[in-house]
Order: structure tokens, then C-alpha cells, then sequence
């Protein structure tokens, strides 16, 4: 779970009772000390399979947070990679911690849910970020990625396949989501992460709304459950040329 150089627990009570702007602000700098940081072998096996699409020439990395998706961008773009995330002290930490040269990269303080870009880039991935997003956000969140790619161009992520009710998994998301939601109920600002929302059928539906053709990709590296559907998927919906 968390490392010795995390977090602790009143530093994150104090962001869980923070906005989720602020409260990243306050977690920047152990973030990448914590679970929620993408592990590196997900980022591995999400730019192994967009290889077999590339090359690509200019990359986005949405909600980027401290950059781990960046390493993915730089081994996929010839051209630009960007950095976005609407919080400044997880960009500081992502400007302190990426140093990649080849290709450039930019890092932009923007909302997701209103880009600052024209339609720029090849590809734009995300990771581990749409959990803080209501589900009536999906339209705009993904209309928006829509706007910035190019005519073919693709927004990919990976997605975990839910937890099978009973199990020890399902029992601690539904916990957490119950207990986001209590806190949201008497506390404000709201801090949104609800991940149990984000739903494979809901996905479809919302990228296919949005104007994508939309694939689902299994990752080989993580296996598959006891019926034989994916454990990790990767989405990739892709622009009409």
C-alpha cells in the first residue's frame, strides 16, 4: 500500500477534506509514494500494445498528474509530448521528475473537461484519472479529448475489470465508495473519486455519443479471471478519418 516515504494519515485526512484541486495539491509531492500512482508494469503493457498502431507524432497525456504516463508518450511521439492536469503542485512535481529530452515536452495547467487546444495530437491516453469524474461529465470529458485529436487519431487507457461481488475486492471498492459519498453528503467542497461508476457498457456508449469507434484490447501480461474475459483492457477509440 503506502511507503514509508508516503503519506501520512493526517496528511490524508487533510486532502480528503480538501477540493480535489487542493488536494492533490497537498499529496504532489508523495504522490508518487502511494497505490494510486499507475504501477510502471500497467504503463509497460498499455505502450506495448499501442506500438503495434504507431509511430505517432504528437501525444497528450490527459489528467497527467505527476507524468507517469509521459515515458509511455516519449516511447510512442516523434514530434511533442504534453503534459495536462488541472493541478499545479502535481505539474511542479511532474516538471521535477520527467526529464525527458527526446521528445519535447510541455506541461499545461488546463481542465479536462475545457482543453485549451485545437485538434493537435495523435494520440492522447490517460490514466487513472477519470475515477473523478461524475458519469454525467463522461460526455463532455470525452468530447473534449475528441476536439484535440487529429482526424484517426486515437485516446487509449486501461480499464480493470470490476471486482466479482462477495470477494474481498468488491467488499473494500464498495466501502470506499460509500464512505467518498458520506463525506460528500456532509463536507464540502466535494471530492470526487467514485470509482465503481466507471462501467465497461457505460464507456462504449459515451465514446460511441462522443463520435469514436471504439475497441477493447485485451492485456495478455495480467491474465485472465476464472471465465476467461480479461483482467485489464485496454480502451482505444479512435477518431474517424
Amino acid at each position: 500500500m503506502f511507503s514509508p516515504e508516503g503519506p501520512g494519515l493526517r496528511e490524508l485526512a487533510a486532502q480528503a477534506l480538501s477540493s480535489v484541486e487542493r488536494g492533490y495539491d497537498l499529496l504532489a509531492p508523495k504522490f508518487d509514494h502511494t497505490p494510486f500512482r499507475t504501477p510502471d508494469a500497467v504503463l509497460d503493457a498499455v505502450a506495448s500494445a499501442l506500438e503495434r498502431t504507431g509511430p505517432y507524432d504528437d501525444g497528450l497525456d490527459l489528467c497527467c498528474g505527476t507524468g507517469a504516463g509521459i515515458g509511455v508518450l516519449a516511447r510512442l511521439c516523434r514530434r511533442g509530448v504534453t503534459g495536462v492536469d488541472f493541478s499545479a503542485g502535481m505539474l511542479a512535481v511532474a516538471r521535477e521528475r520527467n526529464r525527458v529530452t527526446a521528445p519535447p515536452v510541455s506541461w499545461v495547467r488546463a481542465d479536462a473537461r475545457a482543453l485549451p487546444f485545437g485538434p493537435r495530437f495523435d494520440l492522447v491516453v490517460s490514466f487513472g484519472a477519470f475515477g473523478h469524474f461524475l458519469p454525467h461529465e463522461l460526455p463532455v470529458l470525452f468530447t473534449q479529448a475528441r476536439s484535440v485529436l487529429r482526424p484517426g487519431g486515437r485516446l487509449a487507457f486501461p480499464v480493470v475489470a470490476p471486482p466479482r461481488p462477495g470477494t474481498r475486492a468488491y467488499w473494500m471498492l464498495l466501502a470506499f465508495d460509500a464512505v467518498m459519498r458520506l463525506r460528500n453528503a456532509v463536507w464540502r467542497p466535494p471530492f470526487v473519486m467514485y470509482y465503481r461508476a466507471f462501467r465497461f457498457g457505460d464507456l462504449r456508449r459515451e465514446l460511441e455519443r462522443a463520435g469514436f469507434l471504439v475497441e477493447f484490447h485485451a492485456l495478455p501480461d495480467f491474465g485472465r479471471r476464472r471465465d476467461g474475459s480479461p483482467r485489464v483492457r485496454l480502451v482505444v477509440a479512435r477518431r474517424p478519418e
